[in-house]
């Protein structure tokens, strides 16, 4: 587990929604009933809850004010699993509510957050810095990130990366971030918007000539540009621009897709990757975002479970309007193809749970010299993946049974499937389960691994 550090701007987002089916009789403007609230932390809060989802150990320095709305935004931080160090803001905590309808935002109404400044850095953040594996900035304009014992100490983290989100209200980041992460309006602001693609946006080349000034200007080891759906332009000291795509995902919602991408960047950061590699996955996590709904669509997994548990994890999401996804098999030689199918499956809902075939069922499945790993060493295999939140093992030949004490939302099943083939989708339907195929990486096989390493000797 990597240990970060979110420094930034913490507020209340609160959604209202309701649905609208008539005008009002003394205005041309839509009647909304029925509404129901929905609570988040926003700004840096809302990348430190997600970096805490992403299995990280994550501290965040904001500050909050002295009212209801901090507590509400406190509380709903520690829920997600994130500690908090709180600099204190002398005026109101920032509050953003949307009145949404069918998902689609009708009005929005901010209130609170002038930037009347914060307490100086106190010394539980001082020691999370100290220990932690990456730093980021989730600059939101509202003081934090300009704090002078803040900056003071962001100079003095050493070799730990530091990744910058930035704000046009805020400052600049402090030299040496390892990556700096402004959207394409944040670049453009910075040179004349000269050379525009045949659709009036602006053209890759200035894109990048946009993202080496910056880099220039805030002595940056890397700066990467991120366009959205067309995903995101890294330029480092040398070489050509990296241009990484974002795959094509419907967008109800792109509000938090930013917070996304910044939490996985430094989480990748902090266990390892390099700036590529971390790029590469953070435009993955922020289309998944996106296509699941944006910030409004997400909320944080529930504890992990352990392995044992995860009748109760089934219960917890399920009694707090959560999508349970489910999926099995032998897992004998975890490949390629296995960790793509999981990952796709737990884009689908709030938790994932693998049914795992045991020692005797895969036995009688694939033949007496199968499995190659035991039960317990491929539970623990599987339970380490982050799209993971719980294993259960289950002795049958087919999951039959155990999907009768789980009951999933959705049953995942790799696209070399078809729906009709499998013997569980009866047993699904009797509590209005579904079974839904995820993408196959056509290839990757556990019979054609060990037929090739029987081939190597």
């Amino acid at each position: 587990m990597s240990s970060l550090v979110v420094i930034g701007d913490a507020l209340l987002d609160r959604d209202l929604d309701g649905r609208a089916e008539r005008l009002a009789p003394d205005a041309p403007v839509p009647v909304v009933d029925g509404m129901e609230r929905h609570d988040r932390a926003g700004g840096a809060g809302l990348a430190a809850s997600l970096a805490a989802a992403a299995g990280n150990e994550v501290t965040l320095v904001c500050a909050l004010g002295a009212d209801g709305t901090g507590a509400r935004v406190r509380e709903l931080l520690i829920a997600n699993g994130v500690t908090v160090c709180d600099l204190g803001l002398s005026g109101a905590t920032p509050e953003k509510v949307r009145v949404r309808v069918a998902g689609r935002a009708l009005v929005r109404l901010d209130s609170g957050g002038e930037a009347t400044g914060c307490g100086p850095l106190s010394e539980a953040a001082r020691a999370a810095l100290a220990a932690a594996d990456a730093v980021l900035v989730s600059d939101y304009g509202r003081g934090v990130a300009a704090a002078p014992t803040v900056r003071v100490a962001l100079t003095g983290v050493g070799a730990t990366p530091i990744v910058w989100d930035p704000h046009p209200s805020g400052p600049d980041p402090v030299r040496g971030c390892v990556l700096v992460t402004p959207n394409a309006a944040e670049a453009e602001r910075l040179l004349p918007a000269a050379g525009a693609s045949a659709d009036g946006s602006p053209s890759l080349g200035l894109h990048e000539a946009w993202a080496r000034e910056l880099r220039r200007r805030w002595d940056a080891v890397n700066v990467c540009v991120t366009l959205g759906s067309r995903g995101a332009l890294l330029i480092a000291a040398d070489g050509p621009a990296l241009a990484i795509p974002a795959p094509r995902v419907p967008v109800a919602d792109p509000c938090g897709a930013g917070d996304c991408f910044a939490a996985t960047v430094a989480g990748r950061l902090a266990a390892g990757a390099l700036p590529s590699e971390a790029v590469r996955a953070a435009v993955a996590a922020a289309s998944a975002f996106v296509a699941a709904g944006g910030a409004s669509g997400w909320s944080a997994p529930a504890p992990p479970a352990p392995e044992d548990d995860a009748r109760a994890l089934a219960a917890r999401v399920r009694d707090r309007g959560g999508t349970v996804v489910a999926t099995g098999g032998c897992f004998d030689l975890l490949h390629a193809g296995h960790v793509h199918a999981l990952e796709a499956a737990r884009a689908l809902g709030d938790c994932l749970i693998v049914c795992l075939n045991s020692d005797a069922s895969v036995a009688r499945l694939k033949g007496p010299d199968r499995p190659l790993v035991s039960e317990d060493d491929r539970a623990a295999v599987l339970a380490a993946l982050r799209c993971v939140d719980a294993v259960i093992v289950f002795e049958e030949d087919d999951p039959r049974a155990v999907l009768r004490e789980l009951r999933p939302h959705l049953w995942a099943k790799g696209g070399d499937y078809a729906i009709a083939d499998l013997p569980e989708a009866a047993t699904l339907a009797e509590w209005g389960g579904r079974a839904i195929v995820v993408p196959y990486v056509p290839g990757r096989s556990t019979t054609r691994l060990i037929q090739e390493a029987i081939r190597a000797g």
